[in-house]
């Protein structure tokens, strides 16, 4: 693998996370609904029903949820940066402090999900998505 696509490792790490944390919330959430004996019904308002769940099984969909809004600026990042040679180095070591944090996240939020420790995470990952949009910028605009 050229070097430039090195940054290709934490996007596909943080895709894998994504597909699990939806299996999970599968795992959980179906037995629960089932359990509940809830009948499901699309006129009702979105997330109604969902709310009536242990919030210990809400909080796999709200992590999904999270996997699929603010990652969506990481995979963007990731690719220009490797469309432009310059997925190697620091920014590697970024993308990969990206997504241990989100990892972390992710595993805080479906577990403990203690909202003060949960925004730090998420405080420091976007710290560091916002270190990585700087370089691919000044990349694309100063070069």
């Amino acid at each position: 693998m050229p070097a430039s696509t090195d940054i290709l490792a934490p996007v596909t790490a943080l895709l894998l996370l994504t597909a699990v944390v939806w299996a999970w919330m599968y795992i959980t959430r179906i037995p629960a609904i089932r359990k509940a004996g809830m009948k499901l019904d699309a006129e009702l308002p979105k997330g109604q029903q969902m709310s009536e769940l242990p919030a210990r099984v809400r909080w796999k969909a709200d992590n999904y949820n999270h996997l699929l809004e603010q990652p969506t600026l990481f995979y963007a990042v990731t690719l220009t940066l490797a469309l432009l040679g310059a997925g190697q180095g620091l920014n590697v070591t970024l993308a990969w402090c990206y997504v241990v944090l989100r990892i972390v996240h992710s595993l805080h939020q479906t577990l403990w999900n203690k909202i003060e420790v949960r925004f730090l995470l998420f405080f420091l990952s976007s710290l560091v998505l916002i270190a990585l949009i700087v370089r691919a910028a000044m990349l694309v605009w100063i070069r």
